[in-house]
């Protein structure tokens, strides 16, 4: 049967694919639409397939706040260029994926945690020609106060929740910090006990070394571990925006329940959580 420019542009249009792939497409499936979609997804499969090694270091940190302020998510979604990370497609793909993640019961993880048709990026990848993949994400549903900070590249974003005061200005301003000065934990109580005695074995033998008697050494030991504080511990910082100030002193009695730090490409660990 003969096909039409008419059903090649509609096919493009809900597909993303090439007119030709669309026009054989529709060809090899007799003018059926739905089929013609068909082998254009079993098509895409195989195009994913030859694409899945080829390394993914671009793309988006994307946030999702609920409208109720309660619930926020970061999201990663890993392409292989700048280029396509700045398209229509790949954002709205990424804002859909945010907001997808925040409706459903997960905190923090990878593409593995979600449900396949969610973290599924055939059709993306069909449709751009590069390699992609959902990468971490974080989600915090809370009755406290949020903050949310995406860098303006877009490769950066934390989430920061917050208890004991209703300003989200505060909450804001302390995600734009985590995001700067990247802590390692909310404060020093969280940090392991065998990290500690790293540190404050290395702080003796630096003073020894140096001729302090022992005496001595043990106080230099306590100032350095006090200022390792201020460098890993988030509440022990010295506030970006006034750093006359620590990060607790800008709390005015707020807490840090947790924090949520991705930066794009990074993996591996840069989540901490308070313990309850």
């Amino acid at each position: 049967m003969g096909i039409t420019a008419s059903q090649v542009k509609d096919l493009r249009e809900k597909t993303g694919a090439g007119m030709m792939d669309c026009k054989k497409a529709l060809v090899e499936s007799d003018g059926d639409e739905e089929k013609a979609i068909m082998y254009l997804r079993e098509k895409g499969l195989s195009k994913a397939a030859k694409k899945a090694g080829r390394a993914t270091s671009e793309g988006l940190v994307t946030p999702y706040v609920s409208d109720d302020g309660k619930t926020a998510v970061i999201s990663e979604l890993l392409c292989e260029t700048d280029f396509v990370a700045k398209g229509d497609d790949f954002k709205a793909f990424a804002n859909a994926l945010a907001e997808k993640i925040a409706g459903l019961d997960v905190t923090t993880g990878d593409a593995a945690a979600l449900p396949e048709d969610v973290a599924d990026v055939t059709d993306l990848i069909a449709k751009l020609g590069e390699n992609m993949g959902v990468g971490r994400f974080a989600k915090v549903a809370t009755d406290g106060v949020l903050g949310v900070y995406i860098h303006t590249n877009n490769k950066l974003g934390v989430i920061v929740e917050l208890k004991g005061t209703d300003d989200a200005g505060v909450a804001k301003d302390v995600a734009m910090h985590v995001a700067a000065m990247n802590p390692t934990c909310i404060s020093s109580d969280e940090l392991p006990q065998d990290v500690l005695e790293k540190e404050k074995a290395l702080y003796l033998k630096q003073a020894m070394d140096e001729g302090k008697p022992e005496n001595i050494a043990e106080k230099i030991v306590t100032g350095r571990l006090n200022k390792f504080y201020k460098e890993v511990c988030l509440i022990e910082q010295a506030f970006i925006k006034e750093d006359k100030k620590s990060v607790k002193d800008i709390l005015g009695g707020a807490e840090v329940v947790a924090f949520h730090r991705l930066a794009l490409g990074e993996g591996g660990g840069k989540d901490a959580e308070a313990e309850d």
